[in-house]
C-alpha cells in the first residue's frame, strides 16, 4: 500500500513538472498561478504554459515575435509582461483571448507599428505600456476597444502623431506619457472629456503651442479652491519650441512651479523661461494682405486664379467670398489652396463679380476685394449669320443635338439643313460629329469653340 501512494505521488509530481515551462519558475498562490520566465535566456514564448496562469512575466529574455497560438485560451491572464525583448512584430488577434487582461507591458522592444487588429477585443485593459520602442505609426483604429484604459504610455518612441479620437474616448484615463516623441499638434478639444486626468506629459515634442482645454482650466479652479492640491495635476511640456504669443497666454496663467521651459520664438523672446516672460509680451499680430490679385479679366471659359497672401502672428487662414456672399469651397470646378489661392477651373459668366479674400487669426482679421470680369464669347446660331450670347447654365447638348441632327425642320424644309452653318450627327451617349459647313473662308477666324454641359453639375465646358 506503501508503495503504491509512493507511485502516485511521483506521477502527480511529474505532472506538475510539465505544466511549468522548462527553466521557468511557477507560483500557486491559491487560487491563481503565475508562470515566471524573466532572464531565462528565451527565444520565443514557451508553448506549454498553463492556460489558467493569471500572472505571466516574459520579460528580460530575446523573444522576436508574438504568434496567434502564443496566448491562444489564456482567458484567465490578467498581467502579461514582454518587456526588453527583441520584438518587432505581433500577429493580428494574437491578444484576442486576453478577455481578462488587466496590464500589458511591451515596453523597450523594436516594434515600428500597431496596427488595428494588435489590440483587438482588449476592452478590459487598463495598463497599456509601450514606450522605448521604435514606434513611428499607429493605425487610427489600434486604439478602439481600449475605452477602459487608465495608463497609457507611448513615450521615447519616433510618432509624429497618434490617434487623439481614440484618446478622447479614454474617459477612465488617468495617466498619459508622450514624451520624446516628434509631436508638432495636438487638436483642440483633445481632453475635455477625460475628467480623470492627472498626469499629462508631452515633454520634448516639436509643439509650437497647446490648445486651450477646459481640462486646464478646472485643475486651476479645483486648485485655487483648495478643493485639490496644486501639485494633483501634472502637466508637463519643457523641451519644446513653444512660440510665446497670445495663443499660450492662457498657458501662462496657470498658477504651477517653473519647469524651466523655455521660448524658441519670437525672435525677441528666443531663450527666455516661459514664466519669467510676462503677460502683456505674449502678444498677437493682426493679418496684413501683402499681396493679392488685381481686377482681372478674362474669356469665358478660361481658367482664372486668384491669388491672396497675408502675413501675421500666428499664420493667418485664408478665405474666399464668392460675388453672391458665400463662401467658397472645393468643387470639381473650384479648388482652394491652404496658401490663398483660388483656382476656377473653367469660368463662367455667373463668375463676373467681387471677390473677397479674408485672411484672419486670434489677433483680427483684413480684407481685401478682388473684381473679376468674365468676358462673354460669341456663339453662331445655326439658323442666322447674327451673332448671339448664351444663357448661362441653360446650354444642354441634348438640345441641340436633337435640332441639328434632323434633316428636316416642323414645316417640313428639307433645304434647311444645306444653309447650317453647324450640323451634329452620329450623336452617341459618349460621342458627336460636329459638321462646319462654310462654302467660303470668314475672314478673322482662327479656331472653333465647342461648349457643352455635362450631367454631373451645370458648369459650362468649352474645347
Amino acid at each position: 500500500m506503501d508503495n503504491l501512494l509512493l507511485y502516485l505521488l511521483v506521477i502527480s509530481m511529474a505532472v506538475k513538472a510539465q505544466i511549468c515551462p522548462k527553466r521557468c519558475i511557477c507560483q500557486i498562490l491559491s487560487p491563481n498561478l503565475a508562470t515566471l520566465c524573466a532572464k531565462k535566456g528565451l527565444l520565443f514564448v514557451p508553448p506549454n504554459i498553463d492556460r489558467h496562469t493569471v500572472e505571466l512575466r516574459l520579460g528580460d529574455n530575446f523573444v522576436t515575435s508574438i504568434k496567434r497560438k502564443d496566448f491562444a485560451n489564456m482567458t484567465r491572464l490578467v498581467d502579461l509582461t514582454l518587456s526588453r525583448n527583441t520584438i518587432s512584430f505581433i500577429t493580428p488577434h494574437a491578444f484576442t483571448d486576453l478577455e481578462n487582461l488587466r496590464a500589458l507591458h511591451l515596453n523597450s522592444n523594436r516594434l515600428t507599428r500597431i496596427s488595428n487588429d494588435t489590440f483587438s477585443g482588449m476592452s478590459k485593459l487598463h495598463h497599456l505600456i509601450l514606450n522605448n520602442n521604435q514606434l513611428t505609426d499607429i493605425y487610427i483604429g489600434a486604439f478602439n476597444d481600449l475605452l477602459a484604459l487608465e495608463e497609457l504610455d507611448l513615450s521615447y518612441n519616433n510618432l509624429e502623431t497618434i490617434p487623439w479620437e481614440a484618446i478622447q474616448r479614454m474617459t477612465s484615463l488617468h495617466t498619459l506619457s508622450l514624451d520624446h516623441n516628434m509631436i508638432d499638434y495636438i487638436p483642440e478639444g483633445t481632453f475635455s472629456l477625460l475628467q480623470k486626468l492627472n498626469r499629462l506629459d508631452v515633454t520634448s515634442n516639436k509643439l509650437q503651442k497647446l490648445p486651450p482645454d477646459p481640462l486646464f482650466q478646472r485643475a486651476q479652479v479645483l486648485a485655487t479652491s483648495g478643493i485639490m492640491s496644486s501639485t494633483s495635476f501634472a502637466l508637463s511640456f519643457g523641451g519644446n519650441p513653444l512660440h510665446c504669443n497670445c495663443e499660450l497666454l492662457w498657458l501662462r496663467r496657470l498658477s504651477r512651479e517653473d519647469d524651466l521651459e523655455t521660448c524658441a520664438t519670437p525672435a525677441h523672446l528666443t531663450g527666455r523661461y516661459f514664466w519669467s516672460v510676462p503677460e502683456e509680451e505674449f502678444l498677437c499680430e493682426p493679418p496684413l494682405i501683402t499681396r493679392y490679385t488685381q481686377e482681372l479679366s478674362v474669356l469665358e471659359g478660361q481658367r482664372v486664379t486668384l491669388r491672396c497672401k497675408a502675413r501675421g502672428d500666428p499664420e493667418p487662414a485664408i478665405h474666399w467670398i464668392s460675388p453672391d456672399g458665400k463662401l467658397v469651397s472645393n468643387s470639381s470646378r473650384v479648388l482652394v489652396y491652404n496658401n490663398g489661392t483660388l483656382d476656377i477651373l473653367i469660368s463662367t459668366v455667373k463668375d463676373t463679380g467681387a471677390f473677397t479674400c479674408i485672411s484672419s487669426n486670434p489677433a483680427g482679421e483684413a480684407h481685401q476685394t478682388v473684381d473679376l470680369l468674365i468676358i462673354k464669347l460669341p456663339h453662331f446660331t445655326n439658323s442666322t449669320n447674327t451673332m448671339q450670347e448664351p444663357d448661362p447654365g441653360s446650354s444642354d447638348i441634348s438640345t441641340s443635338t436633337k435640332f441639328g441632327a434632323n434633316t428636316t425642320n416642323h414645316t417640313g424644309d428639307t433645304r434647311a439643313s444645306h444653309d447650317k452653318r453647324v450640323a451634329v450627327a452620329e450623336v452617341t451617349s459618349s460621342s458627336a460629329l460636329i459638321k462646319f459647313n462654310f462654302q467660303r473662308n470668314i475672314p478673322g477666324i482662327r479656331m472653333f469653340q465647342i461648349q457643352y454641359n455635362g450631367t454631373y453639375d451645370d458648369s459650362l465646358v468649352y474645347r
